[in-house]
Order: structure tokens, then sequence, then C-alpha cells
């Protein structure tokens, strides 16, 4: 489905390889009008919820906290409180956050092995819900698949409003020798918008689809802490990726008879260029982490790491410096101080949109795009 033999080469005999394009590949064109950037709509909804900008912040430790989740959603947003996190093992997780800030480089992994290894809390997991919903905003949290039918109860009875299922690739048939997850029983039951990923093509995507996903998030997230390809040679080129995922999003929407489910570009997005780059490809939406590890608000004081930094058994990601560049309002709608877009990256998407000639995110999806790699 969604691969022909024309856009595949032979590397072998015997042996095809898809062509596929990173955002880094690809630009978008203007056209023949524009606008004003102040008549331009960045409004995402999901559901019942509405939100100002087409962004999801990262259920990451170095970056999602209650108060940054709050200021997040203050801003338009929706940020996901990752519930396996430090938040949900530790009354007061500063401070091992502080330890993971400070440790030698040589030492990182073993000991953040180590300070994962806490038990998750499920009275944690409930007052961290709290706190959130307490300030009034919309209120999101995530776990593996591997956990989610472990603690859903608690995360259900806490009062969420949109549950999101993030690991490093989610299928809905996975095959193995444990309990697995029924994801279209499991979806139906809970009666609440659950967003599942990452999905790298338009088969696995579909099947999500049909299990009944509000939305699917494209790709494997932490781009910039992740060591995936390394360790288990594994990448998703995210132009091509989440154009495939919008092509089978229409395929089900004829197929269901008009059922929309929402496409989130999760990886890969660490500049602004690359929000108006992944919805012009189709995305609804963006999933980012580092870009918002930057601001003087994350938890992670700096740094930035993802839950395969730290796996039990096979460690898939590092603890990466990225210093600190503005607050978090000063990241996502300015204003900016920096010409390299870190800074203002929904201002930088209005005005993109407005140089294209286009008022919604809907209609920008549509915009023409240019391959500029070779």
């Amino acid at each position: 489905m969604h691969q022909t033999m024309q856009n595949s080469i032979e590397i072998a005999p015997g042996k095809r390889a898809r062509v596929a394009y990173s955002f880094d590949d690809i630009a978008v064109v203007p056209s023949r009008r524009t606008r004003d950037p102040k008549d331009v709509s960045t409004e995402w909804q999901i559901d019942a919820y509405k939100f100002e900008i087409p962004m999801m912040a990262a259920p990451m430790d170095s970056v999602m906290s209650p108060e940054t989740a709050i200021e997040i959603g203050r801003l338009g947003g929706l940020g996901v409180l990752n519930l396996e996190g430090l938040w949900t093992r530790y009354e007061d997780p500063r401070i091992p956050l502080g330890e993971i800030a400070s440790m030698p480089e040589k030492h990182a992994t073993r000991r953040m092995q180590e300070i994962y290894s806490a038990p998750i809390r499920p009275e944690l997991i409930k007052e961290r819900i709290k706190q959130i919903r307490d300030a009034g905003i919309t209120v999101a949290a995530s776990l593996s698949p591997q956990r989610t039918a472990e603690f859903h109860k608690a995360v259900i009875d806490a009062g969420i409003d949109i549950f999101v299922i993030r690991g490093t690739t989610v299928s809905a048939e996975h095959v193995g020798s444990g309990e697995a997850l029924n994801l279209k029983k499991f979806i139906y039951e809970l009666d609440i918008p659950v967003i599942v990923g990452g999905v790298a093509n338009g088969t696995a995507a579909l099947h999500l689809m049909r299990a009944g996903a509000a939305g699917v998030l494209v790709g494997f997230g932490g781009g910039a802490s992740h060591t995936t390809r390394q360790v288990l040679g594994v990448q998703v080129p995210m132009a091509s990726a989440v154009a495939e995922v919008a092509a089978a999003r229409r395929e089900y929407l004829d197929e269901s008879g008009g059922r929309y489910v929402h496409v989130i570009a999760d990886g890969s997005v660490g500049r602004s260029g690359d929000i108006a780059k992944a919805i012009a490809c189709g995305a609804d939406a963006v999933m980012m982490g580092s870009p918002l590890a930057k601001a003087k608000e994350a938890p992670g004081l700096g740094w930035h790491w993802g839950s395969e930094a730290h796996h039990q058994e096979l460690p898939r990601g590092e603890r990466v410096s990225v210093g600190t560049v503005g607050t978090l309002e000063e990241i996502l709608v300015g204003p900016s101080h920096s010409s390299d877009g870190s800074m203002n990256m929904i201002g930088a998407l209005r005005r993109a949109m407005a140089t294209c000639g286009y008022s919604n995110l809907k209609e920008f999806q549509r915009v023409e795009v240019l391959i500029t790699r070779g």
C-alpha cells in the first residue's frame, strides 16, 4: 500500500530500497498570492479540544513537568506529561533531575538506569494530573505500550482529557510471547481521545486508525537524543513518512465514511521551518522535545534525554547538552532574539503560511513542496 516500485531502486539483485526524504530534503513553495501574517490561523482541534497552536510538547522529563505543561497550555499548546518519568517515581524529582544535569558523561547512562529503576507510584500519577487539571487546562499524559495495561486505570481515574500511548514503534498487531495490549478494545473502552505512535509508514498507521486512534504519531520522537539508528539500524525520513501516513489517512477517511484521524509529526522537528514542512507534508500538528528543552523553565536544566536513554536492557538514547535560549513563551510565540529558527516558532509558521498565501492549517497542507536534495 502506498509503496510503488517507481520510488525504489535496486541495491543488489533481488533487493530493492525505497527512496525517502527528510525535512532537510524539501522546501515549501510560495504561491501567486500572499497574506498578512495576522490574518493567518494556526488553530488545531482534536475531538472536543481546541488549541491555538498545532504543537504537543513531548512526554520527556527534560521537557515536561506539571509546571511546564501548565505554561504550554497557557500559551495555546498541549503539554504531555510522561507518567513513567521522574514525576511519578519521586516525591521531589528536582533532586534526581539536578543529579542528571550535573553527572559526568561517562557515568550518565548507568546512573540514569539506576535513577529510573525506582518504582512508579500510582498516588503520584493522581497527584501530578490533579495539579495540571486544577490549573484549568487540557490534561494529556502518556504511557508506553508496555505500561498502559498496568497503569491506565489510575490514569483514567485521575481524570485526563487526552491519553497518549507512545513508544519507539507501536503497532496494532504486536507479536510476542507475552500478553499483548488489545488496542482496539482498549481504545473503545476508554471513551477519551487516544493518540498512538510512533509509526513509520501508511500500513502501520492504517491499522492504528482502524483500531480507533484519534491521532497517530509519525516517527520515533526524541530525534536529538536518539541513537536508535546506530543501535538498531532503524530510522524514519520524516517528510516521506508524514506524507505517506497522510495518504493513509485519506484512504481511511473514505473507508470509514468520514472519520478524520489526526497526523502528528513526532521527531526531527528541531527548527521552526520543520514545523512548516511537517504540515506541508500533511501533518495536523507536531510533537516537539529538544526545542522546548532549551527553555529556561525546562526541568532538564539545559540537558535533554528521552526514555530510551535509560532503558534497562538496551539504551538507545543519550543525555545531550542543548543549552538555554529563552523562555517557553519566547521559544513558541516570541519575540525572537535569534535567526536560527529556535525562537518564535509559531510566529515563523504563521509567516510561512502567509508567504505561501494560506489562511489556515488545512489549506497549508496543500502547499506545493520541492525536493531540494541533490
